[in-house]
């Protein structure tokens, strides 16, 4: 059986982006991007939702091409090129590079890829994150929480339907004050 995680950088108030996806109260340190392209070699596959393809399809495809781009940048984007992506969207036709379109009900299909063999899968965006949350799917939480409050925008966590316990598996700080805590989930 695979590992779903979820995690992302969000604001001390618990957002992902701020108004207008604003992301620019997230810009990750050297460390923070070297902490990132560590886990991320560790995903075999990404689960996106339409507005995180979106974000990730428009830079990373050529990313290390990019001017200034970092041996970590170089990295990152070839290992995103590199792995499967599942991209979840009822309002997108196509999708391409190494990603398939899924149309259908992605809880279903995140509960079938997760029964499969293989290596751990990320769940990225926010609504498809949080049905993976209702649904009792998500095996890791990873929480980089940077000190900066936004007001509002769009959360990490979303409305559930019970508790979820977990437990603690990590926890560092970086440059810049941002704060790194994995939670696993308590089964």
């Amino acid at each position: 059986m695979r590992r779903l995680l979820y995690g992302m950088n969000l604001s001390l108030d618990g957002y992902i982006a701020a108004p207008g996806d604003d992301l620019s109260w997230s810009a990750p340190s050297d460390e923070l991007f070297q902490w990132w392209l560590d886990r991320e070699r560790a995903i075999s596959l990404f689960l996106y939702g339409r507005k995180l393809w979106e974000n990730m399809s428009s830079y990373w495809p050529t990313g290390d091409q990019q001017p200034g781009a970092t041996p970590a940048h170089i990295e990152f984007a070839q290992n995103w090129r590199d792995t499967p992506k599942v991209v979840f969207s009822s309002t997108l036709d196509k999708v391409d590079g190494n990603a398939r379109l899924v149309t259908g009900d992605a809880v279903a299909e995140i509960t079938r890829l997760k029964a499969e063999d293989g290596g751990p899968m990320r769940v990225g965006g926010a609504a498809i994150a949080g049905a993976a949350m209702r649904a009792g799917l998500i095996d890791e939480y990873e929480i980089v929480t940077h000190p900066v409050l936004v007001g509002s925008g769009k959360p990490f966590f979303t409305a559930l339907g019970s508790w979820a316990n977990l437990d603690l598996v990590e926890t560092r700080t970086l440059p810049g004050d941002v704060v790194v805590t994995r939670y696993e989930t308590r089964r």
